[in-house]
């Protein structure tokens, strides 16, 4: 198995987690924006993950490391032995569907002819939670990397000796 492809996939989710981040710090500031250039009110915003392709299932990565792997004979018409360690990428950010939140105020640049403004429907409380699992997902991946070092420094230590 190849460490250096472990970080490779934990590098991927964190930059993942960092475009997530910022997609939740833009809602959050945008939170009261009731005109945007494209018209209306601001509409908040989500981050669609993805599977990086060409993955090898950790069944197929275990039997290799385990010389049980499938002969290249074998293989389906394509395929290839070529093992990728996991990752992710960004799929696309995509707009919420939710209609705008309707709030009475007709002393508003913004209000319509009944008095009402629209405004984005975006819940402080979600966005935090959203930007706790990014955090989170974040450091965990960044431990995953440290870890995956100190296992290549013990590897060159043990050679060493």
């Amino acid at each position: 198995m190849n460490l250096f492809g472990l970080m490779e996939g934990s590098g991927s989710a964190m930059q993942a987690e960092r475009v997530r981040a910022e997609v939740v710090a833009a809602n959050m500031a945008n939170a009261e924006t009731t005109r945007t250039e494209a018209g209306g009110p601001y509409r908040r915003q989500h981050v669609v993950f993805a599977a990086n392709a060409n993955q090898t299932s950790f069944a197929d990565v275990l039997g290799s490391s385990t010389g049980n792997s499938i002969p290249s004979n074998l293989l389906p018409l394509g395929a290839t032995t070529k093992q990728t360690v996991g990752g992710v990428h960004i799929a696309g950010v995509v707009q919420d569907p939710s209609a705008p939140l309707k709030r009475y105020d007709p002393g508003h640049p913004d209000a319509g002819p009944d008095g009402y403004v629209s405004y984005p429907d975006i819940n402080p409380l979600t966005e935090m939670v959203d930007l706790m699992g990014a955090t989170r997902a974040y450091g965990l991946n960044g431990s995953a990397v440290q870890a995956e070092k100190g296992m290549i420094t013990a590897a060159l230590d043990i050679v060493k000796g």
